[in-house]
C-alpha cells in the first residue's frame, strides 16, 4: 500500500502543478483581455464625448479620424477640427485607421465608422489619419482605403495624411503618406500631405499640444475653404 502511494505522489504533484499552471495562464489571459476591454471602453466614451461637440455654422462637414480628431490630451475646444469652416461633426476613435488591424478594439476602421456617421446633408468628408496604419501591410491599407471610398462614393472628400510624429518611425510614416497620396489620386479625391508640417507635441511625442492642433487645423482649414469654394463655383 505504501509503495502504491509513493508511486502516486509524483503523478499527483504533476497534476496539481499542471492545474496551477493552467489557472495562472488563464488568469493572465483574462486579465489582459479585461484590460483591453476596459481600455477600448474608455476610448469609446471619449469618442462619444467628442462626437457630441458640434462646432460652427455653414456647410455640413464630417471629420472621420483618429486620436488627433478626438483631441487626445487636450480639451475638445483646442482640437484641430474646431478650426474648420462650416458646421463640423467629428467621428474620432483613438488608435483607429484606414485598416481594420490598426486598432486592438475590433473593426473601428474609417470605412466602418463613416458608414454610420455619414448623412445626406454632409457636404464634405475630411478623413484624417495614417499614423496608426504605419505597421500595417500595404495590401491592407489599399483594401481599407478602397472600402472607405465605396462608402463615400459621390461625396466630396479630403484625405489628410499623417504628420511626422517623433514617436513613429519616420520612414514608415513617409511610406503611408506616399501610399495615401497615390490612392487618393487613383480614386480622384483631394489629398493633403502633412509630412512636412512641423508640429509641437505633448510629452508622449505622438499627440499635438494645443499649439500643434492650431497649426494642424489651420492647414486643413485652408484646404477645406478651397474645396468648398470650388464646389460652389
Amino acid at each position: 500500500m505504501t509503495r502504491h502511494l509513493t508511486r502516486l505522489r509524483p503523478r499527483l504533484l504533476l497534476t496539481v502543478l499542471t492545474v496551477l499552471l493552467v489557472a495562472a495562464v488563464s488568469t493572465t489571459i483574462l486579465g489582459r483581455a479585461g484590460a483591453r476591454t476596459d481600455r477600448c471602453g474608455e476610448i469609446g466614451e471619449r469618442a462619444d464625448e467628442r462626437a457630441a461637440v458640434v462646432t460652427g455654422t455653414g456647410a455640413d462637414i464630417l471629420v472621420i479620424g483618429d486620436s488627433y480628431s478626438v483631441g487626445a490630451g487636450v480639451r475638445a475646444r483646442d482640437s484641430w477640427p474646431v478650426r474648420l469652416p462650416g458646421r463640423v461633426r467629428v467621428d474620432g476613435f483613438s488608435g483607429s485607421g484606414f485598416t481594420v488591424g490598426a486598432s486592438a478594439c475590433g473593426d473601428v476602421s474609417f470605412a466602418t465608422r463613416a458608414a454610420l456617421s455619414l448623412r445626406r446633408s454632409t457636404d464634405l468628408v475630411v478623413v484624417e489619419g495614417g499614423l496608426n496604419d504605419y505597421d500595417q501591410s500595404l495590401a491592407d491599407l489599399e483594401a481599407g482605403f478602397a472600402r472607405l471610398m465605396r462608402v463615400l462614393d459621390g461625396r466630396q472628400v479630403l484625405v489628410v495624411g499623417p504628420p511626422p510624429a517623433p514617436e513613429r518611425p519616420r520612414a514608415d510614416v513617409e511610406a503611408v503618406d506616399v501610399a495615401l497620396a497615390r490612392l487618393a489620386a487613383a480614386h480622384q479625391v483631394a489629398y493633403l500631405s502633412m509630412i512636412d508640417l512641423d508640429l509641437t507635441y505633448l510629452d508622449d511625442d505622438l499627440h499635438p499640444d494645443p499649439a500643434g492642433h492650431r497649426a494642424f487645423g489651420d492647414r486643413v482649414a485652408e484646404r477645406v475653404r478651397d474645396l468648398l469654394a470650388l464646389a460652389q463655383s
